[in-house]
């Protein structure tokens, strides 16, 4: 099989699951050709995503000319194709939420991506997320390249459902991967009711080696780290505001903030106004070794978002044994047991963030690291990329049989 995966940037510090995935696909012998729409931002601090970047064919990189003559090959090969799928670029990119320029930008894109697929005899292609890697991917396949299909990991997707054409993109797709039942749900609100049978869940996926290692106990540290891009709607804010209740309140405790992003100047002010220098901690982005480092380190893993499809962060910080505190958001309460595997608070509540680190400051080690054997063994069930990928496989080759027989 030859398979196109198109995400809108790849590789990025926040797309290891997307590497997972694609090298899962490869040891069960598909051809996996990896294309991305523009080039990562900043620095790859992993050297597997170096490798990764070197793999990949970035559309932005190639000059004006080639998207050009890509339209015009398109255009005099198949001159009625050509017209149809600009019709639909133009319907698409009214009243949506990025316009017709940028519609206009998609279709040459997706041009230069159809030529590049006739040439590598792409049978299928796959886009991660439901924004602009999806909607060149529609265009592609409306200008006669391959079937397509696209995960949607949310919460982007679901804010924005109208002005992202979501329901059109299912219509078109041969199928469509939810990460969870609730951002399948969240699908199945836009989705026509004859094309709810495309949507399927297809959990993200962890590698034998982050599943085999060993789980260490829980160390007697009062340590919490928290892992992802300092970002607004990932709620760090509060959770230097939590960290300064139980400071008030003469509770010994640290917390560490793994990760880079727009956040961190007002991150920076606010552990400076609640007096937490040498207690919070800001290492920036960290490669996979030192996440795990970081991770096995602490009492407990904490999450505090707004919104969320599943992170894969926590999935990782289970299999590591760690218990977890979560907001009660997005699929998050189909992974995290409260009382088994972790805590489940409400977002957007400091005092409920405090509350929880506190009790599990006050809860001893050992049943800490039961609790965290309890969360892993919730991962190991379900969240194991080889058996992921084979469902992927199972629905990709059913979409190329599908889409030669018609």
């Amino acid at each position: 099989m030859r398979l196109a995966y198109l995400v809108t940037e790849y590789p990025a510090v926040s797309h290891t699951f997307i590497r997972r995935e694609i090298r899962a696909l490869e040891s069960l012998g598909v051809q996996v050709f990896r294309y991305s729409v523009r080039r990562q931002r900043g620095a790859l601090v992993d050297p597997d995503d170096v490798e990764e970047s070197r793999r990949t064919r970035v559309i932005l990189d190639e000059p004006l000319w080639a998207f050009l003559r890509a339209s015009e090959r398109l255009s005099l090969r198949e001159p009625l194709r050509f017209a149809r799928a600009l019709g639909a670029a133009s319907r698409l990119g009214f009243r949506s939420d990025r316009g017709l320029l940028y519609h206009a930008a998609y279709f040459l894109e997706a041009c230069l991506l159809c030529e590049w697929m006739r040439e590598e005899r792409i049978e299928h292609l796959h886009a991660h997320f439901g924004t602009n890697s999806a909607m060149v991917a529609l265009l592609a396949h409306l200008l006669g390249g391959p079937s397509f299909s696209f995960t949607v990991h949310g919460p982007d997707e679901f804010d924005r459902p109208i002005g992202l054409k979501l329901g059109e993109k299912i219509a078109h797709a041969s199928f469509v991967v939810a990460i969870s039942n609730f951002g399948k749900s969240q699908l199945l609100r836009w989705a026509r009711p004859e094309d709810w049978g495309k949507v399927r869940v297809i959990r993200c996926g962890l590698e034998p080696e982050d599943l085999e290692c060993p789980p260490t106990p829980v160390p007697e540290v009062p340590r919490f780290v928290s892992v992802g891009r300092l970002a607004p709607q990932k709620g760090q804010l509060l959770l230097v505001e939590a960290i300064g209740i139980l400071h008030k309140e003469g509770v010994e405790v640290e917390l560490v903030l793994v990760g880079e992003g727009e956040m961190r100047k007002k991150l920076e002010e606010a552990i400076k106004r609640w007096g937490l220098e040498g207690r919070v901690h800001l290492p920036g982005a960290l490669p996979g070794s030192g996440v795990r480092k970081a991770i096995i380190g602490s009492r407990a893993f904490v999450l505090s978002s707004f919104a969320e499809g599943l992170p894969v962060v926590l999935m990782e910080a289970m299999a590591l044994g760690r218990p977890v505190i979560a907001t009660f958001v997005g699929g998050i309460p189909e992974l995290v047991a409260p009382g088994r595997s972790g805590w489940l608070v409400p977002a957007g509540s400091a005092s409920a963030l405090a509350s929880a680190m506190k009790e599990a400051l006050t809860t001893p080690a050992p049943i800490l690291s039961i609790m965290g054997l309890a969360g892993r063994e919730a991962v190991l069930a379900n969240h194991d990329v080889r058996r992921t990928a084979q469902s992927l496989l199972y629905s990709f080759e059913e979409a190329i049989r599908s889409s030669k027989s018609g």
